[in-house]
């Protein structure tokens, strides 16, 4: 049997299958050896059970119990499993849409019986807001927890009939749709529902603490059953409206704009909070827009007006900031900040240029304003493009309501800084300083003003040896150059090559006198400056001592020897000396300039001398010799003795050699008690500058009527205007065409006067 069973193997099984109506049918599939057929029998279906007669009533009794302890929240009597089953054993024998019908009924009974709750008169009256709000919560979820559990049993109704059919709404949805049908359609129960809402967001707004899950439950309840905007959003909103409306008004005037700022970011950031909280996401928007419309939009002129000026003034960095990024949020904002800004600039900027008391510090204020509202601009306004082009402009016409005098003084102000003995600076900290100025000098149109005063200065420094550091004048010139162009530095450039060369010149004049038959015991060093590159100064005839005169001659044939066709004019005003002065302490070593030199020379030849023989002696013009002889007699190193003593020199006052004049050190500068820059010099500083601009102006129009030979008035004037560098009145230009028509270099037409031709 057993080798048999090797040798013919057979194998039977039976499969069970499962039809859609839960019958079951058998097949039987036989195999053996291969090739042979298979075989499939199937069997026909049994018969579908029918229900039981009363199956139908007596299985929605049951589910109706089943729904109403879950209404009563009583205990449910029977298996939710065969709740469950029920419900599919209904559906699968077509009870479905009767099934649906009696569970919307059976709910809407007990969703209609809720509403006497919040309707019966004295219950409804005793109930104070909040209670009543938490009714109305405890009733919705009720509601929900109830719809989700017999949603759970009905289920499979949900799922087959509710789903094929788009027009039925789902268990869920006719939750939510009785709830709002019967509950908070209720025109009494909605306003106070919504009268309690509104009251407990007032109360929060007020600094009161109010349950937000509360309201998070009801607002979301208005959502769910969408009539959230109708009914409390417009509303809302109306009531935030008037709310920020009145206490916009009450803070502008009771609190100063750092604190009204301070309120207003708070209260955009509580309402923010209140979204995340418990209003819907769709209020954001609205409500933000709201309150900023109210805090900031209605009383933008008034807050700038008010407190930008105090912000600016005190750099008040914080609240500056704050107030832009506010204002950043608003329709019309920035560009309000924008006006408001440019124009206390100007003020604040107009006031420091514009009162003569405070020239001594404008530059210094000029640059310390310029770095505050640099700094605000980049810490408060996020480096705005407007705002920083704002500022330019704004300092730019300031800067320019008082011509000429900045340009002026800043000059001043760069050669205080350039000069030797200026230790308050690094080379690092004046380079910094040289670039400030320089942002400055951008806004000035006369520049042609500062370049006189700052030639006129930069001569003194390189002459007298006063320069802080060749290397800060270079970059200074190279700052100028890079502004300016070639043209407008290359008599500076000049000077530079004038002292360069004046040094090779001296060491071929050293070499010149060792050859002399009689060496002079006086050492002479000449600065050789080419006229048309150096400021003019007014000659003065001086009497110097013969030695100094006849070494002079000596200078005067070296040079002319080697450069025939040059005249040599000295300039005493510039010159300075070292002289050697024994006293009862000892020898001393002064270093003065050329007119203390023959002061001081003159006491070599007597004791004592009266004012007026200095003057005829010396030569020297009244007002220099008396500043000269101030600083020798009165200043801090007195190496004369003035009779009657006094700070200032008068006529008749006599003058004696101190020999018992004392002093620490060998060498001793005495400074020449300096002129305060007169009217007159400054007048005519600034004269030169005008005749310098008429000439340019003259040149121009000749220019520009040689290339055009027939122009009109006003096309010509605006040629100029386009090609002119410094600011010119119409009525200066009319002037020099006239001049220029007097001395024929052009004509105006006969027939038509306004119009001029080229006279080649």
């Amino acid at each position: 049997m057993a080798e048999d069973t090797r040798q013919d193997k057979r194998a039977s099984f039976s499969i069970t299958e499962h039809s859609a109506n839960g019958m079951a049918r058998t097949s039987a599939v036989a195999s053996g050896k291969t090739g042979t057929s298979k075989k499939l029998v199937i069997k026909n279906f049994k018969d579908r059970p029918k229900l039981a007669e009363n199956y139908t009533e007596d299985t929605w009794l049951k589910l109706r119990d089943a729904v109403g302890a879950i209404q009563n929240s009583t205990s449910i009597k029977y298996n939710l499993e065969e709740l469950y089953q029920a419900v599919e054993n209904l559906c699968s024998y077509k009870v479905s849409p009767t099934l649906y019908k009696q569970l919307r009924q059976v709910c809407e009974d007990h969703v209609q019986a809720q509403i006497h709750q919040f309707r019966e008169y004295p219950f409804l009256c005793s109930l104070d807001n909040l209670s009543f709000l938490k009714r109305m919560n405890r009733c919705w979820q009720d509601h929900c927890r109830q719809t989700i559990m017999i949603r759970s049993i009905f289920l499979f109704l949900d799922r087959t009939y509710v789903l094929q059919n788009s027009l039925l709404p789902s268990i869920w949805d006719t939750g939510l749709e009785l709830f709002r049908t019967h509950i908070v359609s209720d025109s009494a129960v909605q306003k106070r529902t919504v009268e309690g809402i509104l009251e407990q967001i007032e109360l929060e707004r007020n600094g009161e603490t109010v349950d937000r899950s509360l309201l998070r439950s009801l607002l979301g309840m208005l959502s769910d059953l969408q009539v959230y905007k109708d009914s409390f959003e417009e509303r809302f909103l109306t009531e935030t409206n008037r709310l920020y409306a009145a206490e916009g008004q009450h803070l502008m005037q009771e609190r100063d704009v750092p604190e009204y700022l301070h309120h207003v970011a708070r209260r955009l950031e509580e309402e923010n909070d209140r979204i995340v909280s418990y209003l819907d996401q769709s209020t954001q928007k609205r409500l933000i827009s709201c309150v900023e419309k109210q805090l900031l939009e209605e009383h933008m002129t008034a807050i700038l007006q008010k407190g930008l000026s105090t912000l600016l003034d005190e750099n008040r960095v914080t609240e500056l900031t704050l107030l832009y990024q506010l204002f950043s949020k608003v329709k019309g904002g920035l560009p309000t900040l924008l006006q408001f800004w440019r124009d206390y600039i100007k003020s604040f900027g107009g006031e420091i240029v514009c009162t003569p008391e405070k020239d001594k510090d404008m530059v210094q204020d000029l640059l310390d304003f310029k770095d505050k509202m640099d700094n605000v601009a980049q810490s408060c306004f996020a480096r705005n493009e407007s705002f920083i082009n704002a500022m330019k402009e704004a300092f730019e016409t300031f800067i320019n309501k008082r011509p000429n005098k900045p340009a002026e003084l800043i000059a001043k102000y760069v050669d205080s800084k350039l000069r030797a003995g200026n230790k308050e600076a690094t080379e690092e900290e004046l380079e910094r300083i040289l670039d400030k100025i320089m942002i400055i000098f951008r806004f000035i149109h006369g520049k042609d003003v500062f370049e006189a005063f700052y030639k006129k200065d930069l001569a003194k420094r390189l002459l007298v040896g006063k320069s802080a550091s060749v290397d800060a004048e270079k970059s200074m010139l190279s700052k100028l150059k890079h502004e300016c162009g070639a043209a407008f530095t290359s008599k500076l450039e000049g000077m530079f090559k004038d002292m360069e060369l004046s040094k090779d010149i001296m060491i071929q004049f050293k070499q010149y006198m060792q050859n002399q038959s009689e060496p002079s015991n006086i050492e002479l060093t000449v600065n050789i400056l080419t006229m048309g590159y150096w400021p003019s100064y007014t000659p003065m005839e001086v009497h110097l001592p013969t030695e100094m005169v006849k070494l002079q001659e000596v200078f005067k044939l070296f040079y002319l020897g080697k450069h025939s066709g040059r005249k040599l004019q000295w300039q005493p005003t510039l010159g300075h000396a070292v002289l050697k002065a024994e006293f009862k302490e000892g020898k001393k070593e002064l270093q003065v300039s050329l007119f203390q030199t023959l002061v001081l020379l003159m006491f070599n030849e007597g004791e004592e001398f009266s004012m007026e023989e200095i003057r005829a002696a010396t030569g020297i013009e009244e007002g220099e010799l008396k500043r000269t002889l101030q600083s020798l007699a009165c200043g801090k190193a007195r190496v004369l003795n003035k009779n009657p003593r006094g700070k200032d020199v008068e006529d008749g006052d006599r003058f004696n050699f101190n020999n018992d004049f004392k002093h620490k050190l060998f060498r001793i500068k005495i400074n020449q008690i300096q002129m305060k820059e007169t009217v007159e010099e400054q007048v005519s500083t600034t004269e030169r500058v005008f005749q310098d601009r008429q000439y340019q102006i003259d040149a121009a129009v000749v220019r520009i009527m040689k290339m055009r030979k027939t122009l009109s008035h006003n096309l010509l004037v605006s040629e100029l205007y386009n090609q002119l560098k410094f600011p010119v009145k119409p009525g200066d230009l009319k002037k020099r065409i006239e001049s220029l028509i007097d001395r024929d270099y052009m004509e105006r037409d006969k027939e038509t006067p306004n119009q001029y031709h080229y006279v080649a």
